[in-house]
């Protein structure tokens, strides 16, 4: 009969404790690896690395070319347009015909205007004579009068001699006396009426003459307004706009043509408001007429903003290209200053200066991408500085990211 053999039960516990550890560690691990996040693609980023040196503060703009002697044509008189002498491009001198015009009523104007002046001025020579007349009647009686006078006071000495020698009688000395007194007040009376006469005559010469100038300024304002009407250029330059048509009616002060001096012209650039704080007259600046670079200076920030922008003057210190004309399209570099030894990365899309931004930093793989937080500086067209947050040779995303704000890592292919 056979005996069964019992087999000898082998224990579990170090299975299950090995497979317990195993379990550990691998929820262990599962739980240290950092979520892998949504994914980007690299080909649609801009990366830019950490860099070290000196850092130039530069802004830019876009603008165009400005003459900086430019003649606005206006209409003195209405009138209607006769013939156009001179189109937009060509040169002219100061004396040049732009355009001529006519006006009817301004020539009548002017030639009644011509018409008073001669009146007034002949009136003006016949009082004159009439006054001269008057004045010359006085001037005689006043000498008879002193002839008179003369003759009296003569008489009085002889009858005084006559009267110390007995040969006449005291009766006589007082009636050559009293001739005498009676003369020297006829002569005295001519006298004052002569300078009354002078005084009425210079008077009315004054009047007179306040007449004929004011009619004089009249017809020359009048003949000025019939020269007007033959428009010239005013100034050396290239007729920049002229938009009249033959027979169109112009009013008084309205423009008709602009005159462009070509030898000085400067560049007006349209810079960002953003980076325009630290602008000031005299900066360095480079201005690209596509044809060259010129090299010139800030002369003029404007105060005011317009549409986002703020228009600066460069004034033109090299040599113009030849190409170069007014309302030519350039593009311009205003040089702000230098930092020396300064960490300094490529301009973020949300453009913060001064402030703390978020970026994000490739990893060591270059797979992935982690927010961070940095500190910015000052800023330029295309840099910023770094305060913070960033260490040299750390690479950044700097394009718009706004989308995955509610993530701090991403993962790239």
């Amino acid at each position: 009969m056979d005996i069964p053999i019992q087999k000898k039960r082998r224990a579990r516990w170090p299975y299950l404790l090995g497979g317990g550890a195993a379990l550990a560690l691998v929820t262990i691990g599962l739980l240290s690896l950092k979520p892998a996040g949504p994914t980007v693609e690299r080909a649609t980023l801009l990366v830019d690395t950490v860099r070290r040196g000196e850092m130039r503060r530069d802004v830019r703009g876009n603008g165009t070319l400005v003459p900086e002697d430019l003649r606005i044509v206006s209409a003195l008189t209405a009138g209607r347009i006769e013939r156009i002498v001179a189109r937009p491009g060509t040169k002219v001198e100061a004396g040049s015909v732009l355009l001529e015009m006519s006006n009817p009523d301004v020539q009548l104007q002017a030639l009644d205007a011509e018409r008073q002046l001669t009146l007034a001025e002949a009136e003006l020579a016949t009082q004159r004579a009439s006054l001269e007349t008057q004045r010359l009647a006085v001037v005689s009686a006043l000498a008879a009068a002193r002839t008179e006078l003369r003759e009296a006071e003569r008489q009085v000495r002889v009858a005084q001699r006559l009267a110390a020698d007995g040969l006449t009688s005291g009766m006589d000395i007082e009636r050559a006396q009293d001739r005498a007194t009676e003369a020297k007040e006829r002569h005295e009376s001519e006298l004052r009426r002569l300078q009354v006469v002078e005084e009425a005559t210079r008077a009315q010469l004054e009047l007179r003459r306040s007449e004929v100038d004011r009619l004089r300024s009249i017809a020359a304002f009048q003949r000025q307004r019939v020269s007007s009407m033959t428009v010239l250029a005013g100034q050396k330059g290239v007729v920049q706009a002229l938009a009249l048509q033959p027979g169109q009616w112009v009013n008084p002060g309205q423009e008709l043509a602009r005159v462009a001096g070509q030898d000085r012209l400067k560049a007006v650039l349209m810079v960002p408001e953003s980076q325009a704080r630290d602008l000031a007259l005299g900066l360095r600046a480079k201005v690209d007429t596509r044809d060259g670079v010129v090299d010139g200076h800030v002369s003029r920030v404007d105060p005011a903003v317009q549409g986002g922008t703020v228009a600066v003057d460069v004034s033109l210190d090299g040599t113009l290209p030849r190409a170069a004309r007014p309302d030519l399209s350039v593009d311009g570099t205003i040089e702000i200053d230098r930092i020396a030894n300064t960490l300094y990365v490529g301009r973020p899309a949300d453009g913060s200066t001064e402030a703390e931004t978020q970026l994000f930093r490739l990893d060591p793989g270059g797979r992935t991408a982690t927010r961070v937080t940095v500190r910015v500086g000052r800023g330029a067209a295309d840099v910023v500085e770094i305060r913070g947050g960033l260490n040299e040779g750390d690479r950044v995303i700097l394009s718009e990211m706004s989308q995955w704000n509610t993530v701090t890592r991403v993962t790239l292919k």
